[in-house]
């Protein structure tokens, strides 16, 4: 099963000059608890948020960089295709966790999508389309307010997809 997850605003932006640009610990719990033992795979901009393994998971960094040096523990492939191959020995469930091109790529493969709705506005320089979730299974897991550790309000989904997903090759 393949599955993207993200955290976006209210204007679709998922980052600015390569950070999440808001500080939510219960979400990042949401994302831990979530991909936990489960293969994370994601492009070389989005690794660079955190340039380390993400511990409990195989973490796979996409780059077309040959000579892309990951930390001990990342795998390095080239492509979506070659980082799904690489998980099938792993694991049945898959998450992409970034960036917008492999979100874009990977959507007709996923089954599930967890969304965080941050509530701002954010000037951001990455920005997620507007992904149409009207024919999947929607449910609201979390509804969180703003406290003395979240500056922002969020809401977190999760869609299933209703129909079958496109087959991966």
């Amino acid at each position: 099963m393949i599955s993207l997850i993200y955290a976006r605003s209210l204007d679709h932006c998922i980052g600015d000059r390569g950070m999440i640009p808001w500080h939510l610990p219960d979400d990042f719990a949401h994302f831990e608890n979530t991909t936990r033992g489960k293969p994370i795979i994601m492009g070389r901009k989005t690794y660079e948020d955190h340039k380390s393994a993400l511990p409990d998971r195989l973490n796979i960094v996409i780059s077309s960089q040959d000579d892309y040096q990951t930390a001990p523990g990342v795998v390095l492939v080239h492509s979506l295709h070659d980082a799904l191959a690489h998980t099938q020995q792993q694991s049945q469930d898959v998450f992409v966790i970034g960036g917008v091109s492999f979100f874009n790529a990977a959507l007709p493969l996923a089954t599930v999508v967890y969304e965080t709705i941050v509530n701002a506005t954010i000037a951001g320089d990455t920005i997620l389309p507007d992904y149409d979730f009207s024919g999947w299974a929607s449910t609201l897991l979390q509804d969180h307010p703003i406290d003395e550790d979240h500056q922002f309000a969020f809401k977190i989904y999760r869609h299933k997809r209703v129909g079958p997903a496109l087959i991966s090759t």
